[in-house]
Protein backbone atom coordinates (compact mmCIF):
# COMPACT_ATOMS: atom_id res chain seq x y z
CA UNK A 1 0.00 0.00 0.00
CA UNK A 2 1.30 3.41 -0.93
CA UNK A 3 2.32 5.63 1.92
CA UNK A 4 1.06 9.22 1.90
CA UNK A 5 3.72 11.89 1.63
CA UNK A 6 2.09 13.69 4.55
CA UNK A 7 2.57 10.80 6.94
CA UNK A 8 5.43 10.49 9.37
CA UNK A 9 6.50 12.16 12.60
CA UNK A 10 7.68 15.34 10.90
CA UNK A 11 4.56 15.93 8.81
CA UNK A 12 2.97 18.11 11.46
CA UNK A 13 5.60 20.80 11.34
CA UNK A 14 6.26 20.43 7.60
CA UNK A 15 2.73 21.34 6.57
CA UNK A 16 2.97 25.05 7.50
CA UNK A 17 6.15 25.41 5.46
CA UNK A 18 4.55 23.62 2.53
CA UNK A 19 1.56 25.91 2.78
CA UNK A 20 3.85 28.94 2.72
CA UNK A 21 5.66 27.54 -0.31
CA UNK A 22 2.31 27.15 -2.10
CA UNK A 23 1.31 30.76 -1.49
CA UNK A 24 1.17 33.13 -4.44
CA UNK A 25 3.86 35.77 -4.88
CA UNK A 26 1.72 38.65 -3.54
CA UNK A 27 1.18 36.67 -0.33
CA UNK A 28 4.87 35.85 -0.03
CA UNK A 29 5.90 39.47 -0.56
CA UNK A 30 3.31 40.68 1.94
CA UNK A 31 4.33 38.11 4.54
CA UNK A 32 8.03 38.87 4.06
CA UNK A 33 7.55 42.62 4.28
CA UNK A 34 5.40 42.37 7.43
CA UNK A 35 7.95 40.02 8.97
CA UNK A 36 10.84 42.43 8.37
CA UNK A 37 9.03 45.66 9.19
CA UNK A 38 6.70 44.58 11.99
CA UNK A 39 7.13 41.10 13.42
CA UNK A 40 10.92 41.09 13.83
CA UNK A 41 11.20 44.53 15.53
CA UNK A 42 8.37 43.74 17.95
CA UNK A 43 9.85 40.30 18.66
CA UNK A 44 13.27 41.85 19.31
CA UNK A 45 11.72 44.29 21.79
CA UNK A 46 9.87 41.51 23.60
CA UNK A 47 12.94 39.27 23.70
CA UNK A 48 15.06 42.09 25.09
CA UNK A 49 12.47 42.81 27.77
CA UNK A 50 12.22 39.11 28.65
CA UNK A 51 15.89 39.10 29.71
CA UNK A 52 14.92 41.12 32.77
CA UNK A 53 13.83 39.24 35.87
CA UNK A 54 10.07 39.51 36.54
CA UNK A 55 10.66 41.40 39.78
CA UNK A 56 12.98 43.89 38.10
CA UNK A 57 10.61 44.24 35.15
CA UNK A 58 7.73 45.02 37.49
CA UNK A 59 9.83 47.46 39.50
CA UNK A 60 10.77 49.47 36.41
CA UNK A 61 7.31 49.29 34.82
CA UNK A 62 5.52 50.45 37.98
CA UNK A 63 8.00 53.04 39.20
CA UNK A 64 6.34 56.36 40.12
CA UNK A 65 7.86 58.23 37.19
CA UNK A 66 6.77 55.52 34.74
CA UNK A 67 3.19 55.51 36.07
CA UNK A 68 3.09 59.30 35.76
CA UNK A 69 4.19 59.14 32.11
CA UNK A 70 1.55 56.48 31.34
CA UNK A 71 -1.09 58.79 32.76
CA UNK A 72 0.08 61.79 30.74
CA UNK A 73 0.49 59.78 27.54
CA UNK A 74 -2.62 57.61 27.42
CA UNK A 75 -5.14 59.82 29.18
CA UNK A 76 -4.15 62.89 27.17
CA UNK A 77 -4.12 60.92 23.91
CA UNK A 78 -7.56 59.48 24.66
CA UNK A 79 -9.00 62.90 25.46
CA UNK A 80 -7.47 64.33 22.27
CA UNK A 81 -8.93 61.47 20.22
CA UNK A 82 -12.40 61.99 21.69
CA UNK A 83 -12.30 65.74 21.05
CA UNK A 84 -11.18 65.14 17.47
CA UNK A 85 -13.93 62.56 17.15
CA UNK A 86 -16.51 65.31 17.73
CA UNK A 87 -14.92 68.10 15.73
CA UNK A 88 -13.63 65.71 13.06
CA UNK A 89 -17.20 64.65 12.28
CA UNK A 90 -18.26 68.30 12.06
CA UNK A 91 -15.33 69.27 9.81
CA UNK A 92 -15.83 66.26 7.52
CA UNK A 93 -19.54 67.04 7.30
CA UNK A 94 -18.92 70.66 6.32
CA UNK A 95 -16.29 69.72 3.73
CA UNK A 96 -18.55 67.14 2.12
CA UNK A 97 -21.98 68.79 2.31
CA UNK A 98 -21.24 72.51 1.84
CA UNK A 99 -19.63 74.66 -0.83
CA UNK A 100 -17.86 77.82 0.29
CA UNK A 101 -14.93 80.03 -0.75
CA UNK A 102 -11.46 78.55 -0.35
CA UNK A 103 -12.92 75.12 0.29
CA UNK A 104 -10.09 73.39 -1.58
CA UNK A 105 -7.50 75.33 0.40
CA UNK A 106 -9.06 74.37 3.73
CA UNK A 107 -9.47 70.77 2.59
CA UNK A 108 -5.78 70.61 1.66
CA UNK A 109 -4.79 72.24 4.96
CA UNK A 110 -6.31 69.29 6.84
CA UNK A 111 -3.38 67.19 5.60
CA UNK A 112 -0.80 69.69 6.86
CA UNK A 113 0.09 67.61 9.96
CA UNK A 114 0.92 64.72 7.60
CA UNK A 115 3.47 66.73 5.63
CA UNK A 116 4.77 69.06 8.31
CA UNK A 117 7.81 67.79 10.26
CA UNK A 118 6.77 67.15 13.84
CA UNK A 119 9.56 69.35 15.20
CA UNK A 120 8.26 72.24 13.10
CA UNK A 121 4.75 71.57 14.37
CA UNK A 122 6.01 71.67 17.97
CA UNK A 123 7.91 74.89 17.36
CA UNK A 124 4.82 76.46 15.77
CA UNK A 125 2.56 75.43 18.63
CA UNK A 126 5.06 76.61 21.23
CA UNK A 127 5.28 79.99 19.49
CA UNK A 128 1.54 80.45 19.09
CA UNK A 129 0.56 79.26 22.57
CA UNK A 130 3.43 80.78 24.56
CA UNK A 131 2.64 83.67 26.88
CA UNK A 132 3.81 86.10 24.19
CA UNK A 133 2.16 84.23 21.31
CA UNK A 134 -0.95 85.15 19.38
CA UNK A 135 -3.26 82.87 21.35
CA UNK A 136 -1.18 82.45 24.51
CA UNK A 137 -1.14 86.21 25.14
CA UNK A 138 -4.96 86.20 25.10
CA UNK A 139 -5.17 83.27 27.52
CA UNK A 140 -2.48 84.51 29.92
CA UNK A 141 -4.67 87.21 31.57
CA UNK A 142 -7.22 84.45 32.27
CA UNK A 143 -4.58 82.41 34.09
CA UNK A 144 -4.47 79.76 31.36
CA UNK A 145 -1.01 78.58 30.34
CA UNK A 146 -0.77 76.24 27.36
CA UNK A 147 2.82 76.00 26.20
CA UNK A 148 5.18 73.95 28.40
CA UNK A 149 2.28 72.35 30.31
CA UNK A 150 0.20 69.21 29.96
CA UNK A 151 -2.37 71.30 28.11
CA UNK A 152 0.29 71.98 25.50
CA UNK A 153 0.83 68.22 25.16
CA UNK A 154 -2.89 67.87 24.49
CA UNK A 155 -2.82 70.62 21.86
CA UNK A 156 0.05 68.88 20.06
CA UNK A 157 -1.84 65.58 20.09
CA UNK A 158 -4.97 67.30 18.80
CA UNK A 159 -3.00 68.88 15.98
CA UNK A 160 -1.31 65.74 14.71
CA UNK A 161 -4.29 63.36 15.07
CA UNK A 162 -7.11 65.45 13.53
CA UNK A 163 -6.49 64.41 9.87
CA UNK A 164 -6.98 60.74 10.71
CA UNK A 165 -10.57 61.32 11.83
CA UNK A 166 -11.49 63.68 8.98
CA UNK A 167 -9.98 61.58 6.19
CA UNK A 168 -11.58 58.42 7.54
CA UNK A 169 -15.05 59.96 7.62
CA UNK A 170 -15.02 61.85 4.33
CA UNK A 171 -15.36 58.82 1.99
CA UNK A 172 -18.21 57.42 4.09
CA UNK A 173 -20.07 60.73 4.04
CA UNK A 174 -19.57 61.07 0.29
CA UNK A 175 -21.17 57.67 -0.31
CA UNK A 176 -24.21 58.41 1.85
CA UNK A 177 -27.25 59.42 -0.18
CA UNK A 178 -29.07 62.57 0.83
CA UNK A 179 -32.37 60.92 -0.06
CA UNK A 180 -32.13 59.00 3.21
CA UNK A 181 -32.14 62.23 5.19
CA UNK A 182 -34.99 63.66 3.09
CA UNK A 183 -37.02 60.51 3.69
CA UNK A 184 -36.50 60.85 7.44
CA UNK A 185 -37.54 64.50 7.32
CA UNK A 186 -40.64 63.65 5.31
CA UNK A 187 -41.63 61.18 8.02
CA UNK A 188 -41.46 63.94 10.63
CA UNK A 189 -38.01 63.34 12.10
CA UNK A 190 -36.12 66.37 13.38
CA UNK A 191 -32.56 67.14 12.32
CA UNK A 192 -31.22 65.74 15.59
CA UNK A 193 -33.30 62.55 15.26
CA UNK A 194 -32.15 62.18 11.66
CA UNK A 195 -28.51 62.47 12.68
CA UNK A 196 -28.79 60.21 15.73
CA UNK A 197 -30.90 57.41 14.22
CA UNK A 198 -30.22 57.60 10.49
CA UNK A 199 -26.74 59.06 9.90
CA UNK A 200 -24.78 58.09 13.02
CA UNK A 201 -25.20 54.27 12.82
CA UNK A 202 -23.43 53.90 9.42
CA UNK A 203 -20.87 56.51 10.48
CA UNK A 204 -20.10 54.83 13.79
CA UNK A 205 -17.56 52.26 12.50
CA UNK A 206 -15.71 54.97 10.55
CA UNK A 207 -15.69 57.22 13.62
CA UNK A 208 -14.20 54.43 15.71
CA UNK A 209 -11.58 53.80 13.03
CA UNK A 210 -10.63 57.46 13.02
CA UNK A 211 -10.49 57.50 16.81
CA UNK A 212 -8.23 54.43 16.85
CA UNK A 213 -5.86 55.88 14.25
CA UNK A 214 -5.77 59.27 15.94
CA UNK A 215 -5.22 57.75 19.36
CA UNK A 216 -2.39 55.54 18.12
CA UNK A 217 -0.77 58.51 16.40
CA UNK A 218 -1.04 60.64 19.54
CA UNK A 219 0.42 57.94 21.78
CA UNK A 220 3.46 57.56 19.54
CA UNK A 221 4.06 61.29 19.02
CA UNK A 222 7.44 62.63 20.07
CA UNK A 223 8.77 65.49 17.91
CA UNK A 224 6.08 68.10 18.54
CA UNK A 225 5.45 67.17 22.18
CA UNK A 226 9.10 67.35 23.21
CA UNK A 227 9.18 70.99 22.07
CA UNK A 228 5.80 72.24 23.28
CA UNK A 229 6.10 70.54 26.71
CA UNK A 230 8.47 71.26 29.55
CA UNK A 231 9.25 67.51 29.86
CA UNK A 232 9.23 67.70 33.65
CA UNK A 233 8.55 64.38 35.45
CA UNK A 234 5.16 64.13 37.18
CA UNK A 235 3.98 67.16 35.21
CA UNK A 236 3.93 66.75 31.42
CA UNK A 237 6.54 64.10 30.66
CA UNK A 238 5.27 61.51 28.16
CA UNK A 239 6.44 57.92 27.85
CA UNK A 240 8.24 58.43 24.52
CA UNK A 241 10.41 61.19 26.00
CA UNK A 242 11.12 59.08 29.08
CA UNK A 243 12.37 56.28 26.81
CA UNK A 244 14.73 58.70 25.06
CA UNK A 245 15.96 59.97 28.43
CA UNK A 246 16.66 56.42 29.57
CA UNK A 247 18.58 55.71 26.37
CA UNK A 248 20.64 58.86 26.84
CA UNK A 249 21.53 57.55 30.29
CA UNK A 250 22.49 54.16 28.76
CA UNK A 251 19.66 52.55 30.71
CA UNK A 252 18.67 50.16 27.92
CA UNK A 253 16.80 47.85 30.29
CA UNK A 254 14.60 50.66 31.56
CA UNK A 255 13.90 51.94 28.05
CA UNK A 256 13.01 48.45 26.83
CA UNK A 257 10.67 47.74 29.74
CA UNK A 258 8.81 51.03 29.35
CA UNK A 259 8.60 50.50 25.58
CA UNK A 260 7.14 47.03 26.13
CA UNK A 261 4.52 48.35 28.54
CA UNK A 262 3.68 51.12 26.08
CA UNK A 263 3.27 48.54 23.32
CA UNK A 264 1.10 46.24 25.45
CA UNK A 265 -1.26 49.00 26.62
CA UNK A 266 -1.58 50.40 23.09
CA UNK A 267 -2.40 46.98 21.65
CA UNK A 268 -4.96 46.37 24.39
CA UNK A 269 -6.71 49.69 23.76
CA UNK A 270 -6.65 49.22 19.97
CA UNK A 271 -8.05 45.71 20.38
CA UNK A 272 -10.90 47.12 22.47
CA UNK A 273 -11.61 49.72 19.80
CA UNK A 274 -11.60 47.02 17.11
CA UNK A 275 -14.13 45.02 19.11
CA UNK A 276 -16.29 48.13 19.30
CA UNK A 277 -15.92 48.50 15.53
CA UNK A 278 -17.13 44.94 15.01
CA UNK A 279 -20.10 45.71 17.23
CA UNK A 280 -20.78 48.95 15.37
CA UNK A 281 -20.79 47.26 11.96
CA UNK A 282 -24.17 45.78 12.82
CA UNK A 283 -25.59 49.20 12.03
CA UNK A 284 -24.05 49.58 8.59
CA UNK A 285 -26.48 50.12 5.76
Amino acid sequence: MAVSSNSGPNSGWQNPFRQIAQLSWPWRITLGYLTIMLILPVSALLLKASTEKPIEFWRIATSPIALATYDVTFVTALIAALINGVFGVLIAWVLVRYDFPFKRVIDAAIDLPFALPTSVAGLTLATVYSQNGWIGSLLAPLGIKVAFTRLGVGMAMLFISLPFVVRTLQPVLQEMEREIEEAAWSLGASQWQTFWRVLLPPLFPAILTGLALGFARAVGEYGSVVIVASNVPFKDLIASVLIIQRLEQYDYAGATVIGTVLLAISLLILLSINLLQAWGRRYEL
